[in-house]
């Protein structure tokens, strides 16, 4: 990991594993994302393995956005180019607004991983009900360029000049 400092206001973290083909057991991204979230210190409110289904999607995720306790959620899997990828569709239209640098960043940060294929990477962020929302890719790797390269520091209060914990709900950090 490329930081081992512990942030000082834990965020209550859900984490959303989309996938046909997949069971809690083999869920390598979700299980990578819940390990570098608690060991920077944040706690896991829930976690979820559900198909490729939109509206399945929507109903998990609304009922975290509605949660006073959960502030931001990490869904992996479903955004690439297949016919069932359908996580970007699900998202979209829960959110209130968009963070278009979150995919610009991700994608430039693995194209020096895995070249031009991080194209087929449709990733997305924003917020809804002041919970932030990461449609990340199901590969393990992905998920990991995602957490040390952006994640970590965003959702650290302490990291300058600015950091997204501010604008959750049941924030204590002040505007940066």
């Amino acid at each position: 990991m490329s930081d081992l400092l512990k942030t000082t206001q834990p965020l209550a973290i859900a984490v959303l594993t989309v996938s046909d083909t997949r069971q809690l057991e083999q869920d390598t991204s979700g299980a990578l994302l819940i390990e570098r979230l608690t060991a920077a210190g944040h706690q896991l409110a829930d976690r979820q393995l559900i198909p490729d289904d939109i509206y399945r999607i929507r109903a998990v995720v609304s009922g975290w956005i509605a949660d006073p306790a959960i502030q931001v959620v990490l869904i992996t899997g479903g955004t690439g180019m297949a016919i069932r990828d359908v996580t970007p569709e699900a998202i979209k239209p829960l959110l209130d607004k968009t963070i278009d640098g979150f995919g610009e960043l991700f994608r430039s940060i693995s194209y020096e991983q895995i070249g031009v294929s991080t194209l087929q990477s449709r990733c997305l962020a924003g917020f809804a009900n002041r919970t932030l929302i990461f449609c990340l890719p199901g590969s393990t790797g992905a998920c990991k360029t995602a957490w040390d390269g952006i994640l970590q520091s965003q959702l650290d209060v302490n990291h300058r000049p600015c950091n997204f914990v501010v604008h959750l709900k049941n924030s204590t950090g002040a505007h940066s």
